[in-house]
């Protein structure tokens, strides 16, 4: 097992033992180094954002005081989800290795195949209804008048 994967692996091993959440572990790697691991926590955080990448990123984005992690690498015992997916990209991680598919994730009752349904346009599981625009739209006008706004 590569020696990275094998740290996330552990994660995943040390999370389901404690009963903190599901199969799942991450590890972030900078210059041949490890900078923060994490396991999925959503059962004892009551959180269901707890997943392993996104513990991880918050991790390593506290350790290294930064948002921007295109200098890292992620390593996650499963493919990542819609959600996790967005925080890489946020999180500017361009190279992401995962050991388990998505249809292994399925297999075991972690299926995320409505969340792809509904990025195509093909579930309304959730009711997407527009307010407001005109004063929440300013707020982005607000934010571009800042001074000391820091993009990101």
């Amino acid at each position: 097992m590569n020696k990275w994967m094998k740290i996330a692996y552990e994660e995943a091993i040390t999370g389901m033992s404690a009963n903190h959440g599901g199969p799942f572990g991450a590890v972030i790697i900078k210059d041949n180094k490890v900078i923060a691991a994490a396991h999925n926590q959503v059962l004892k955080s009551k959180d269901p954002t707890a997943h392993a990448e996104i513990n991880v990123i918050r991790k390593a984005s506290k350790i290294l005081n930064n948002f921007d992690l295109s200098d890292c690498t992620l390593y996650t015992t499963c493919q990542p989800c819609p959600m996790c997916l967005g925080a890489i990209f946020w999180a500017r991680i361009k190279v992401v290795y995962y050991g388990a598919t998505k249809a292994d994730a399925a297999k075991g009752g972690f299926d995320d195949h409505r969340f792809y349904e509904m990025m195509a346009g093909k579930n309304n599981e959730v009711s997407l209804k527009q307010i407001d625009h005109q004063e929440n739209a300013e707020l982005f006008q607000q934010w571009n008048k800042k001074t000391d706004a820091q993009q990101y």
